[in-house]
């Protein structure tokens, strides 16, 4: 399978470039991504653990879905991509905008969109992305991300923080 192809962008989230993943992140180039957090009917999110696989942060819990844009291609579609391939959740419709963050340390050099939708799953895991999954409690959530940080994406640390709950 050939390397995906990243858009570069500048401070301002400009296209500047393309390139392989690899380079983006061996150099550091801002690029783009996008985390969506799906939750069920009861207010749980649903939440991935890594595949102990993935280059970058390995078997830690991260968001419902994520994942990089490919070249040319625009958040949304990646957001509804992205949860089709790792969770097997077919969207008609983009989910719903949340926030974007800017590019820095905790997103690993990405702008990201964060999206939320709601599904009672049950999900289809990816094997070569994601190990396991569950449904929490945001209660659950934050005391965990107190106790044990270490256990969550960098990303997902710093998003929790920004939603209002």
């Amino acid at each position: 399978m050939s390397e995906e192809i990243f858009d570069v962008v500048n401070e301002r989230d400009e296209v500047i470039g393309r390139a392989p993943r690899s380079e983006v992140h061996a150099r550091g180039l801002l690029h783009r991504a996008v985390h969506v957090l799906v939750y069920n009917g009861r207010g749980e999110v649903f939440l991935q653990k890594r595949s102990m696989k993935k280059d970058r942060q390995p078997g830690v819990w991260d968001s419902s879905a994520s994942g990089h844009l490919d070249s040319g291609e625009d958040y949304d579609a990646c957001a509804v991509r992205e949860v089709g391939e790792e969770i097997g959740l077919r969207l008609a419709h983009p989910p719903e905008r949340l926030f974007k963050l800017d590019a820095c340390e905790e997103t690993d050099a990405e702008f990201v969109w964060i999206y939320r939708c709601e599904s009672e799953g049950p999900f289809t895991l990816h094997p070569e992305e994601i190990d396991e999954g569950g449904w929490f409690t945001t209660a659950e959530v934050t005391c965990w991300m107190a106790e044990r940080p270490q256990d969550f994406a960098s990303a997902l640390l710093f998003i929790w923080k920004r939603l209002a709950i």
